[in-house]
């Protein structure tokens, strides 16, 4: 893999706002949550560390100690970890070199979606941070162009790497039994262009207007 060529390609704002200064405020370490080691531990594929560490200082194996007074479980998260991924951690956004921020930092808040067919049908974000990142409560702030290059760059690098969409098809396959559980419909944004929520059961689609998607405090009322 090209990842200097995958980032180019891939490096277009998720919104025309610094959404980073609209969730700073509510993180009691005052910086962007995606940025926060102690909410949020990126990784990066295997050869993508290779590219890192020739290229950069900003970026180290995460150690479990980075984030002080936390108790994290390295042995859990490492094991949760897919072999074709390693755990990272950077030096943080003050030190950030954004041309090489990772693919999970370019990504975040969203992961692939694919169908129990396996179809690779649109992005969806990650619940667990829904009271944490402001772009999880205005969708509509997307950009298309954001939307363009998600897509495009998990289609390469689906292609590259089988074991990637492995993963994401069992994640997506959580997905569906999380919403199960609590009796809610998938926000999707669709390859399309569209928003629609999914069934986690029959997986029928409902194409929706993006700004009826729930919203989460603190930002329920942006």
């Amino acid at each position: 893999m090209d990842f200097r060529a995958l980032y180019d390609a891939f490096n277009a704002p998720i919104t025309a706002i610094d959404c980073g200064m609209m969730c700073a405020p509510h993180n009691p370490n005052k910086i962007p949550f995606c940025c926060d080691i102690c909410n949020a531990v990126p990784v990066g594929y295997q050869s993508e560390w290779q590219y890192l560490r020739k290229n950069t200082t900003i970026w180290h194996d995460w150690r479990g100690d980075e984030c002080a007074g936390e108790d994290n479980n390295r042995d859990q998260l490492t094991a949760q970890t897919p072999p074709h991924l390693r755990l990272l951690a950077c030096d943080g956004p003050v030190a950030c070199q954004r041309n090489f921020r990772a693919v999970s930092c370019r990504q975040f808040p969203f992961s692939p979606y694919l169908t129990s067919d396996y179809r690779f049908i649109g992005m969806t974000y990650d619940w667990d941070f829904a009271d944490k990142c402001w772009v999880i409560s205005n969708l509509p702030m997307v950009t298309a162009e954001y939307r363009r290059q998600f897509f495009n760059a998990f289609d390469r690098i689906f292609s590259t790497w089988l074991e990637d969409m492995d993963s994401y098809i069992e994640l997506s396959s959580e997905i569906r039994e999380h919403y199960t559980a609590i009796h809610r419909r998938i926000p999707l944004l669709h390859r399309n262009g569209g928003a629609y929520l999914i069934s986690p059961v029959s997986e029928k689609m409902v194409r929706t207007p993006i700004h009826t998607f729930k919203k989460y405090a603190p930002y329920s009322g942006s």
